[in-house]
C-alpha cells in the first residue's frame, strides 16, 4: 500500500504528528510505503519559508490577531475554501498523479480541505476520485476548519472532540478516538530516575518561548534536591544566555529524543500544545503549562485541567508554583493516575484496522 501524509510546518505539532503516524504505519504494515510531505513547501517552494516565518511572528508577537481569526472562523461553516485554492489544487493534482497514493492522511486542516475540495471537484466533473481521506485532528478541541464532507475518517484526541464533531453533523461511524499520534518511544516508555534528586523538565517548544527574567531561573536553581533540564528548542540566543549559569540547571537546545528526558522527569513545564499533552500522557508525567495565549492552546489547557492531568500556572514566572507542585507527591501521583486512565482508553489498534480495510476493500470501514 502507498500512503501519503500531507502536513505543514505551521508550528511543529502537525509535522510531529505526521512523522509519528509514519513510524506507526511502517512498524505495523510490512511492504507499505509511507511518505510525509510538507505540502505548502511543495506547492509554494519560493514562498513557503516566508509564510512560515510570518506564522511564527504572528504566534509570537501578534497573538491577538491569531485569536481574532481563530474565533471568527470558529463561528463559520465547515468545508472552508482555503486561500490560494486554485494554485494549491493544481499542485495537489500534480502531486497525486506523481505519487499515486492508495490513501491520504492529513495532519493539517489546510491539507484536509484541499483533498476534500479536489474530490468534490472531481465528482462535479463526473470523474470521481476514489481516494480515501483520513483527517488527524491535532488539538483537543473542534474547529470548523477540520470538518470536510469528503473525509472518510477522523482520528481525534478525545471523546469530547468526537462528540463535538458528531454535533456538527459528522457521521459518528467516521470518528475514532485515538489520541494525538506520538512516537512509539513514548508509548513504550520505561520510567526511571538517575539518583535521588527530583527531575524537572522545562520545554519552550520549537521556538524556545521561555521566560526572560533571570530571577525565574535563579528561583529554579534554589529548589531543594531538584535537577532542572531546560530545552530551548531552536532559540539559540536563549540557549547561549542560559548555558552554564546555574549549578542545578542543565540547558539543552533542540533535542530529538525528548522521551529520554521525560522518562526521568517528575514534572514537565511547557506550552499546552496538543502533541506535548499526549507525549506527557503516554510518559505519565504531570504537566504545568504556561498561561496559554493562543485560543487553541487555551482549549487544550482547559481540557487538561478537566481531566486532572496538569495545571495552568498563574504567570510565566511561576517558580513558586513549580516548587509547590514538585514537593506535593500526592498531587503528582493523582495526575499520573489520571494520565494512565486516559492512556488505556485510547483505541491503539484503530489505525491498523482502517489500513487493513483500505487494503482489502479500497475503502475505509470503521
Amino acid at each position: 500500500m502507498n500512503i501519503l501524509i500531507l502536513t505543514g510546518k505551521f508550528g511543529m505539532g502537525h509535522w510531529s504528528a505526521a512523522q509519528s503516524l509514519r513510524q506507526q504505519l511502517l512498524a505495523s504494515h510490512s511492504g507499505t510505503t509511507v511518505e510525509v510531505m510538507d505540502f505548502p513547501a511543495y506547492a509554494l517552494p519560493n514562498l513557503s519559508g516566508l509564510l512560515y516565518k510570518f506564522f511564527n511572528l504572528m504566534v509570537s508577537h501578534g497573538r491577538h490577531i491569531f485569536n481574532l481569526y481563530y474565533r471568527a472562523t470558529g463561528k463559520g461553516r465547515s468545508d472552508v475554501h482555503p486561500p490560494f485554492e486554485g494554485i494549491f489544487l493544481d499542485r495537489l493534482t500534480e502531486l497525486l498523479d506523481q505519487k499515486r497514493p492508495d490513501v491520504v492522511i492529513a495532519t493539517h486542516p489546510l491539507c484536509a480541505q484541499l483533498v476534500s475540495r479536489l474530490k468534490e471537484k472531481a465528482g462535479e466533473e463526473q470523474n470521481p476520485l476514489d481516494l480515501p481521506l483520513i483527517t488527524c485532528v491535532t488539538d483537543v478541541s473542534t474547529h470548523p476548519e477540520w470538518i470536510n464532507c469528503n473525509t472518510d475518517c477522523y482520528l481525534v484526541p478525545s471523546g469530547e472532540v468526537r462528540r463535538s464533531l458528531v454535533s456538527c453533523g459528522v457521521d459518528p461511524g467516521l470518528v475514532c478516538v485515538t489520541g494525538i499520534p506520538v512516537r512509539e518511544e513514548f508509548r513504550h516508555l520505561s520510567r526511571h530516575r538517575e539518583g535521588k534528586e527530583r527531575e524537572l523538565l522545562i520545554m519552550g517548544g520549537g521556538l524556545g518561548l521561555l521566560p526572560k527574567d533571570p530571577a525565574f531561573y535563579e528561583a529554579l536553581n534554589r529548589i531543594p534536591h531538584t535537577h532542572t533540564i531546560i530545552v530551548t528548542g531552536h532559540n539559540r540566543r536563549l540557549y547561549k544566555r542560559l548555558l552554564g549559569k546555574w549549578e542545578n540547571i542543565q540547558v539543552e537546545g533542540y533535542v530529538g529524543q525528548v522521551w529520554d528526558y521525560m522518562a526521568r522527569a517528575d514534572l514537565i513545564v511547557s506550552k499546552p500544545g496538543g502533541i506535548t499533552l499526549f507525549e506527557a500522557i503516554f510518559a505519565r508525567v504531570p504537566i504545568l503549562t504556561w498561561p496559554p495565549t493562543l485560543q487553541n492552546e487555551r482549549n487544550n489547557a482547559r481540557w487538561m485541567e478537566e481531566k486532572g492531568i496538569g495545571w495552568v500556572a498563574g504567570s510565566d514566572n511561576c517558580a513558586g508554583e513549580i516548587q509547590e507542585i514538585l514537593l506535593d507527591r500526592a498531587r503528582l501521583s493523582a495526575a499520573a493516575y489520571h494520565m494512565e486512565c486516559l492512556r488505556r482508553q485510547l483505541q491503539a489498534g484503530t489505525l491498523d484496522q482502517m489500513m487493513e480495510a483500505v487494503a482489502g476493500e479500497g475503502r475505509i470501514a470503521v
